[in-house]
């Protein structure tokens, strides 16, 4: 990985040129950096932006996250999606108050202590917050390391991912490891991009990457091949009375815990409670909708009904509009039908 030598300098004079602002870059604490980089994760720039503002804006300490009820903390990460991240930012802010006295925690590895946090957020935390010439290495970077060095192995997996930290650990500026860690993450983000061409003509590394000098940027870089999710075919029940429409709280553990949806059954394995006597023949189809999670896929046939009188069980509510959209955290799973209940409740209120 010789070539690695020659890219902090051209790298980090590309970056001063071309960096984006964004709020967390500009005053980068350590709560910031560590509150933007988990919702970075799997998620774009572009959707974190409003996400992140509101969130600071509830939370701006970490005391205040940790002291943060549930259905608050749900509700400003609605939409964002993969809420066990929001689960263990609360974690690790109680982590915080109780093990570190309200005091972030400035080591590496008091920092990869906390939960949620990983490799690539300690590092990212610990270079960018406290200056540790510590790599952070996430998908973005695995790319760019791959193509610039030519290398072809396998990006998702364990062995490449240590060979690249240790490689970068090597040449990662002493001085500035926290920019030259988001420039590599820029550059992966905005230059040297995920699907689709590279924009190698703008690139600081091409002078000496290997994947664009010896014409294999389609070859790199190399994945295994994804498992094929699973695909769940699901009944959704949009049930409505004057007091607004039917949620239920999701289990406490697995997919979307604790969150509320929509009341909704596996096509042809009934779970909803037979005491609720759902107004089947008064069922309307009214649409259809799909959500990918990272191992299932749920394809989904929403019904509604009129249910004036209907007697919930235990655990269920009716939410009206305003509870809906300030109160209860509905998944974007069920985004497809979101219109159509707002329309619903509005003929209502």
């Amino acid at each position: 990985m010789d070539q690695l030598n020659q890219l902090p300098i051209p790298l980090l004079l590309w970056y001063r040129e071309h960096a984006r602002a964004l709020p967390w870059r500009s005053h980068p604490t350590p709560y910031r950096v560590w509150v933007s980089e988990i919702m970075l994760q799997q998620t774009r720039v572009a959707a974190v932006l409003d996400y992140y503002r509101r969130f600071l804006e509830a939370a701006p300490t970490v005391a205040d996250l940790a002291a943060l009820p549930e259905d608050v903390l749900m509700k400003l990460w609605q939409g964002l999606g993969y809420y066990s991240r929001a689960r263990n930012l609360q974690k690790a802010a109680r982590q915080i108050m109780e093990q570190f006295h309200g005091i972030f925690p400035n080591t590496y590895e008091e920092i990869r202590s906390l939960a949620g946090v990983g490799d690539y957020t300690a590092g990212a935390i610990a270079s960018i917050a406290f200056g540790l010439p510590v790599p952070a290495v996430d998908g973005n970077v695995l790319r760019v390391t791959a193509r610039i060095t030519g290398d072809s192995g396998d990006i998702t997996s364990p062995a490449m991912k240590k060979k690249v930290t240790a490689a970068l650990r090597e040449v990662i500026p002493t001085g500035e490891p926290g920019t030259f860690n988001q420039a590599m993450m820029e550059l992966g983000a905005t230059v040297c991009l995920p699907n689709g061409a590279p924009l190698c003509a703008q690139c600081p590394a091409a002078p000496f990457c290997r994947a664009f000098q010896e014409d294999r940027i389609g070859e790199l870089p190399v994945k295994a091949p994804k498992k094929a999710r699973r695909v769940e075919e699901r009944l959704v029940y949009l049930l409505f009375s004057r007091e607004g429409v039917a949620l239920r709280r999701r289990p406490a553990k697995g997919l979307l815990a604790g969150l509320w949806e929509y009341p909704n059954e596996l096509a042809g394995e009934a779970s909803i409670p037979a005491e609720l006597e759902l107004p089947r023949a008064s069922l309307e189809l009214v649409g259809t909708g799909k959500h990918i999670f990272t191992h299932i896929e749920w394809r989904m046939t929403a019904y509604a009904a009129q249910a004036e009188g209907l007697d919930l069980p235990e655990g269920w509510v009716w939410a009206d509009r305003a509870a809906l959209e300030r109160e209860y955290a509905v998944p974007n799973a069920f985004q497809a039908f979101s219109e159509y209940v707002k329309g619903k409740l509005g003929y209502f209120s």
